[in-house]
């Protein structure tokens, strides 16, 4: 495995790096105060062509790989979770999938304008009683003639006032459980289709979260992604892609939580000397650089099977697991050195930290990837191929 980077993923950092210190930095602390998701900057990440930054070239996108896709999110992360979370939802859950799943005629309407940026695509599994437990999701979709007619409620999903296109499981047999659900193509424009953002969240504040509601929306048959009961293994092979983008973004996390801390470091005296230089500051430091150089080690060797169309599910957990543990615990350890001012919006580490928490919940959580693990090494748990696995800009 090469671990150096070719000059176009370090042409790519740098854009992205410059883009967060020009577009993000100066008014996230104001955006996260306000709880304002500003769709401005989608525009602006469309303009430079990161929002198909993995997706051919003869399909809207950039034709990079997946290593590079994993350079934006660490990146976008660095400047606030909102950003990220918005390419990992159009990105990894939505245009990846497509992309694996979809129809030539699908890839043409829908995965083309996505890659360009020119429309925004979300990911609607989760509802109010199903979250890591997919089976007990309660929307349906009926066929009726050339149509599905679908009803239900999905919550907590990432740019639900923003996007254009939703991805949308729903059961068309109950009685088949994992086997009876399908995906679906749904537009924001369809009769029936509402959302509603969501409110006080601890964390990822300038992000646009929410739920969705379908009141016989009618979805032509020809928006059914792969066949009916196809949906579960859909979904699972969606979120290989989401999980992985998040495990990148907890890296650019703990980037950002390192680089403030350092920096106080050198500001901070106490006890006559930089408080850089007590060594119990020095062990957090330690960790938090630890930390950052496995998850990152993690999440490339995740990227590069990836990038050779290989089953990846269990090096993606094992990356957002610990990635996603590191970024929490090195956005507490920054709020412990900045002491007193690092329970204030002054220094931006209780962001940092109120923004850990949810990685460590969403795509699975910790407890979920947890029992992977665990079954994977002890042989209850093997990966099987899944259908249409392939290189990103295959």
């Amino acid at each position: 495995m090469n671990f150096d980077f070719s000059e176009e993923q370090k042409m790519l950092r740098h854009t992205v790096r410059q883009f967060v210190d020009q577009e993000i930095m100066p008014h996230i602390a104001k955006w996260d105060r306000e709880g304002q998701f500003d769709p401005t900057v989608i525009e602006k990440l469309a303009n430079l062509g990161l929002m198909g930054v993995c997706i051919p070239e003869r399909y809207g996108g950039s034709g990079m790989d997946y290593n590079a896709l994993a350079i934006v999110c660490e990146e976008l992360e660095r400047g606030d979770t909102a950003f990220r979370t918005a390419v990992s939802v159009h990105t990894g859950l939505n245009s990846m999938t497509l992309l694996q799943w979809g129809t030539e005629e699908q890839k043409k309407n829908y995965l083309v304008p996505q890659a360009k940026g020119d429309k925004i695509g979300a990911f609607g599994l989760t509802e109010p009683a199903a979250g890591s437990d997919v089976a007990s999701i309660q929307t349906t979709a009926v066929k009726k003639g050339d149509h599905y007619i679908i009803n239900g409620q999905k919550n907590w999903i990432s740019l639900c006032d923003t996007a254009d296109h939703f991805l949308v499981f729903a059961y068309t047999d109950k009685a088949k459980r994992h086997h009876g659900i399908s995906a679906f193509i749904v537009e924001r424009t369809m009769t029936g289709f509402s959302s509603k953002a969501t409110k006080g969240k601890l964390g990822i504040r300038a992000g646009n979260t929410g739920e969705l509601f379908f009141d016989d929306v009618k979805v032509p048959a020809e928006n059914l992604l792969g066949k009916e009961g196809e949906g579960f293994k859909i979904a699972m092979s969606a979120l290989d892609n989401g999980r992985f983008t998040v495990a990148a973004g907890a890296v650019g996390q703990i980037m950002a939580c390192l680089e403030a801390s350092v920096n106080y470091c050198h500001e901070r005296e106490t006890f006559g000397k930089p408080i850089g230089k007590h060594q119990l500051v020095q062990q957090m430091i330690a960790n938090m650089e630890a930390g950052l150089q496995m998850s990152r080690l993690l999440v490339y060797r995740a990227g590069e099977l990836k990038n050779q169309g290989k089953r990846n599910t269990r090096e993606t957990s094992l990356a957002k697991w610990q990635a996603c543990d590191f970024a929490n615990k090195a956005a507490d350890d920054a709020v412990q050195i900045h002491g007193a001012y690092g329970y204030s919006d002054e220094y931006p580490v209780e962001r940092y930290l109120r923004n850990s928490k949810a990685p460590v919940i969403y795509e699975g959580t910790r407890e979920i990837h947890t029992v992977m693990q665990a079954e994977y090494t002890l042989g209850y748990r093997e990966d099987k191929v899944l259908n249409k696995m392939l290189p990103a800009w295959a």
